[in-house]
């Protein structure tokens, strides 16, 4: 049975989204952020990083499980298992590592410190624009590659579309927009509606009721 400790995050909600996606059988946990739940010594056992998400694979006959953290680490261990969403062909497999590289070093990075400046009660003007500036900044390298291409890893959808859309989804929760991006827009709207993603963004928000 695969588990999934997750809150309502961007982080979080991209390994529900792979696992609509492939259909496989999960079950949410929930680990309350806002509680400090994955600040416990419990919680910390399974993850020292104490972030979500965290992936549990538990076998039978004995076997060991597998924990991952790590969301992009989640996502290949995910593609590997179902072998789908990720190229056996070398040259459109490493597009999809390009991404998923891309996204730890640079959108991830630049939606977090975004949502770090918006969550404060009085953010100062000048680190909110330096913040949406390189918001901007990723976008546009994104929106040139969807130009060219119907994903962002090529002409097939992969985990590099779900890494990448688990933060521009929450875009307007740090004040940015789509608007000057018309590629990205038009992904974003064509992911937004896959039956796939529907259900893991429900699945997902309904952790932090």
């Amino acid at each position: 049975m695969l588990e999934v400790l997750a809150f309502a995050t961007p982080n979080s909600l991209k390994v529900p989204i792979a696992l609509e996606e492939m259909g496989l059988d999960y079950r949410l946990v929930p680990v309350n952020l806002r509680q400090g739940e994955q600040k416990t010594e419990a919680f910390r056992a399974i993850n020292p990083n104490a972030k979500v998400p965290v992936l549990i694979d538990r076998f039978e006959l004995g076997d060991i499980d597998v924990v991952l953290s790590e969301s992009a680490a989640i996502l290949v261990y995910l593609a590997e298992k179902s072998g789908q969403l990720l190229p056996a062909d070398p040259v459109h497999r490493s597009k999809v590592f390009e991404q998923l590289f891309f996204h730890a070093s640079g959108l991830s990075p630049a939606f977090g410190q975004a949502f770090v400046v918006a969550m404060q009660s009085s953010p100062q003007p000048e680190a909110k624009t330096r913040a949406l500036a390189e918001v901007d900044r990723v976008l546009g390298v994104l929106d040139h590659r969807l130009e060219h291409h119907p994903y962002v890893a090529g002409d097939t959808y992969s985990i590099a579309d779900i890494a990448h859309f688990g933060w521009v989804w929450r875009h307007q929760a740090i004040g940015a927009t789509l608007d000057k991006f018309p590629f990205v827009t038009r992904w974003h709207a064509e992911l937004s509606a896959r039956p796939a993603v529907v259900a893991a963004i429900a699945k997902t928000m309904a952790l932090a009721q």
